[in-house]
């Protein structure tokens, strides 16, 4: 039950997977979260298991223009947002050569774009309540060259610079701006791709100091931390939580 003391948070793609786990430990912390999705059945499944703390908000963040009316609603519904996890992302899988320009524009604009406009959005309501955290989530890809990823690395190092340049101009202003930059993490989406890859699965494990898969749990506290009291004097860091993946040989 939310209480004039209960922190709110947005987590979009907090259906299934790494967003998921965010939600579940702002959920356990005590936060009240409201969590953002295309699919409603799969939205409906995640607050079944969360209980009261949990709302939910079906949307497609790659609808641009529509994001300033549900920013306001859920403003008016839950009132201030204390923490918004900018989480919802696609990958797609292909050649170089055969990304078309549509492929390139589609991630991008559900990647990079929904990301901006979502956040500007939100920070216009921070700025009313004096304050407030966003956590954008990046990508290994960012850290190094994938194959096959194009798209999705273009997008990913977007994310982070944008970060960088977030955490400048709005940290003076009351509002953290942070990011994760999750290593392999063992969700049904990563288990499909390296499943059917075995070299590729090979080469994640040989250069994972740690020796295996994050659970996507890994994330939710990292994600929980930086948007805690905690994290008061972070700004502006992309954290690889990767088992050292980012720094291994």
């Amino acid at each position: 039950m939310k209480t004039s003391t209960t922190k709110t948070v947005v987590v979009t793609g907090g259906g299934s997977g790494i967003g998921l786990a965010i939600a579940q430990k702002f959920v356990a912390a005590g936060w009240q979260t409201i969590i953002v999705g295309r699919d409603a059945q799969k939205l409906a499944a995640a607050k079944e298991g969360m209980g009261e703390l949990c709302q939910t908000i079906s949307a497609d963040l790659s609808d641009l223009t529509a994001i300033p009316e549900l920013v306001k609603s859920l403003g008016e519904q839950f009132g201030p947002i204390d923490a918004l996890v900018n989480n919802a992302g696609i990958n797609m899988k292909k050649e170089f050569l055969d990304v078309t320009d549509t492929d390139f524009q589609t991630i991008l604009t559900t990647n990079v774009s929904a990301v901006f406009t979502l956040s500007r959005e939100v920070v216009k309501l921070m700025l009313q309540q004096g304050g407030g955290s966003i956590i954008n989530i990046s990508s290994m890809a960012s850290q190094y060259g994938i194959p096959k990823v194009i798209a999705y690395t273009a997008s990913k190092s977007a994310i982070e610079g944008m970060t960088r340049a977030m955490a400048v101009e709005l940290s003076p202003k009351g509002i953290r701006v942070n990011c994760i930059a999750p290593g392999f993490i063992a969700t049904d989406m990563s288990a499909k791709a390296l499943n059917n890859d075995p070299e590729r699965k090979a080469k994640v494990m040989g250069r994972t100091p740690m020796g295996v898969m994050g659970k996507p749990s890994d994330i939710g506290e990292a994600a929980l931390f930086l948007a805690s009291d905690a994290a008061g004097y972070i700004t502006g860091v992309v954290l690889p939580v990767d088992g050292g993946n980012s720094i291994g040989f």
